[in-house]
């Protein structure tokens, strides 16, 4: 089947972006050099791109970017002293299940800025691109580039051991770990990518290597509670969008399409780690938050106190203006849409840091139409319209906007 047949420009982009990831996990821990083993991936990249379109997409992609970057690495290496060493690592095996994440505690390593070893994972080991990273972080496209290019240099200067850390190296290296899993997951569960809604693999991707964690470090309750976390957002998976890949609201979403199974299981797993270890941290807290709406038999039942309470037990020990946004829509079904619109308004200035983000704007648009103020709430859904690139979310504020 031909390219032209079967693929948009748009769905090629994105198989490319997504194995390319893959790539850099297998080769930078075989070539032990960023920038090597990224040389070597846009070599396959620009391969992929110049051929797919005419050839079709290969039924197995990774194997088919490998080779291609394999041969160009061959070529390197037959100029270096140690070819011969090197020259058995580039075979043509299957990577363990486990280099990403091997390769993401490389790029968690404490020699890093806490910023920049995440941005660094997100490109090198997940794949994405330098502007889905600039979205989840709230910040400039430039300014992740910077800490991308540093991060590896540093890696490089440093000598960073590629490998999973043992003992007491382990708990200081699994905060910034959790951080790029939470951030894969939720770029999978709503894309920042245009043309995407959201993307089951990289959904799939997080749950899998949580779940690895989980057993490397048995006893740290914050990484079973990203696993209920991610567990229970999926059991809600087939509400969130209809048949058009429109975004459903939470308030409008059909609870029978609820895994309840899967919620039972997610929430019984927190509450167990809850009372073996007493030690509540953000993902747990979370995680409470997502059983919360998971359990509610409707919309209307949603126990918004107990929300509310954990929402302020998460900023207590993990302060941060999402959090307070998201602790605001729960004061609006507990105090009024008046009193949440308020702590909209104390959570910084219009140039702060979610300026830019979309959530924000959808957010006061919604309070402002319940307070029967449609004028106002149409802008700042023009706002959130013109910050998101989600195509679901876009829909959905078209549609709002159409409203008035």
């Amino acid at each position: 089947m031909t390219f032209e047949q079967a693929h948009s420009d748009q769905v090629l982009a994105r198989v490319v972006r997504e194995h390319a990831g893959r790539l850099a996990a297998r080769l930078i821990p075989l070539l032990g050099d960023f920038s090597a083993a990224e040389d070597l991936v846009q070599d396959a990249v620009e391969a992929a791109l110049r051929r797919w379109p005419v050839e079709g997409i290969p039924d197995r992609p990774d194997a088919w970017l490998f080779t291609v970057a394999r041969r160009r690495g061959l070529d390197v290496l037959r100029r270096e002293s140690n070819y011969r060493a090197k020259l058995t690592l580039l075979r043509p095996a299957p990577a363990a299940p486990d280099d990403r994440l091997r390769l993401i505690f490389i790029c968690c390593h404490p020699a890093l800025a806490p910023a920049a070893r995440i941005a660094l994972t997100l490109r090198v080991v997940c794949g994405l691109s330098t502007a889905q990273i600039a979205a989840a972080f709230v910040v400039p496209e430039s300014t992740v580039a910077q800490r991308i290019t540093r991060a590896k240099k540093k890696i490089t200067e440093a000598g960073i051991p590629y490998g999973v850390p043992a003992g007491d190296d382990l708990p200081e290296r699994l905060q910034a770990v959790l951080a790029v899993i939470y951030l894969l997951f939720n770029e999978g569960y709503l894309s920042s990518t245009a043309g995407r809604a959201h993307a089951r693999d990289l959904v799939d991707d997080a749950e899998w290597l949580t779940a690895l964690l989980a057993g490397l470090a048995p006893g740290e309750p914050e990484v079973i509670g990203l696993l209920a976390l991610i567990r229970l957002h999926r059991a809600r998976g087939r509400a969130r969008f209809d048949a058009s890949d429109r975004l459903v609201p939470l308030d409008e979403q059909d609870r029978e399409l609820f895994d309840r199974p899967a919620i039972d299981a997610a929430a019984a797993l927190l509450v167990r780690t809850a009372r073996a270890h007493r030690r509540p941290g953000p993902y747990q807290l979370q995680a409470a938050i997502a059983a919360c709406h998971a359990e509610a038999e409707s919309f209307q039942s949603t126990d918004w106190a107990q929300i509310l309470v954990l929402y302020d037990m998460l900023l207590h020990v993990a302060p941060s203006p999402v959090a307070r946004l998201h602790r605001a829509v729960a004061l609006s079904y507990t105090m009024g849409a008046e009193a949440a619109l308020a702590e909209l308004d104390d959570l910084g200035d219009p140039g702060g840091v979610l300026a830019r983000y979309p959530l924000l704007h959808a957010t006061r648009a919604d309070l402002l139409r319940r307070l029967d103020r449609p004028a106002e709430a149409r802008s700042h859904d023009e706002q959130a319209l013109r910050l998101t690139s989600n195509p679901a979310q876009q829909a959905l504020l078209q549609e709002r906007i159409s409203w008035i």
